[in-house]
C-alpha cells in the first residue's frame, strides 16, 4: 500500500514557474515507476510524464515537453513536477500516480494522489 500526497499548487502568472512536489509513504517506493497526470474542468485526466523506479528514463506528453522536468528522491521517497513557462492552458489539478509498470494510461497505476490545483491567469 501506497498513499501519495501532492504539494505545491496554487496561481501563477503566464510565463511563471511551479515546483510540484509527490510525498510517499508505505513501502518500497523506489520499486513503483510514478507518473504526473491532470485534469481541467470537464476534460479527461490527462497524462503529462512518467518516470521509471531507478529514474533513469523519463518520458513527457508533448504538452509538457521541454517545459517540464520530472525527477525523483527515492531517498526522500518523492517525486517532482517542475513547471517552467507556464500557460493558461496547463491550469487542471496535478496527480501523481503508482505503479508497477510504466505507461500513459491512468488506469493502470494503482496508487493515487488526491491532486493540487494549479491555476494559470493574469
Amino acid at each position: 500500500q501506497v498513499q501519495l500526497v501532492e504539494s505545491g499548487g496554487g496561481l501563477v502568472q503566464p510565463g511563471g514557474s511551479l515546483r510540484l512536489s509527490c510525498a510517499a509513504s508505505g513501502r518500497h517506493f523506489s520499486s513503483y515507476a510514478m507518473a504526473w497526470f491532470r485534469q481541467a474542468p470537464t476534460k479527461r485526466r490527462e497524462f503529462v510524464g512518467d518516470i521509471t523506479p531507478d529514474g533513469g528514463s523519463i518520458t513527457y506528453a508533448d504538452s509538457a515537453k521541454g517545459r517540464f522536468i520530472i525527477s525523483r528522491d527515492n531517498g526522500e521517497s518523492t517525486v517532482y513536477l517542475q513547471m517552467n513557462s507556464l500557460k493558461p492552458e496547463d491550469t487542471a489539478v496535478y496527480y501523481c500516480a503508482a505503479g508497477e509498470a510504466i505507461t500513459d494510461a491512468p488506469q493502470l497505476y494503482d496508487y493515487w494522489g488526491r491532486g493540487t490545483q494549479v491555476t494559470v491567469s493574469s
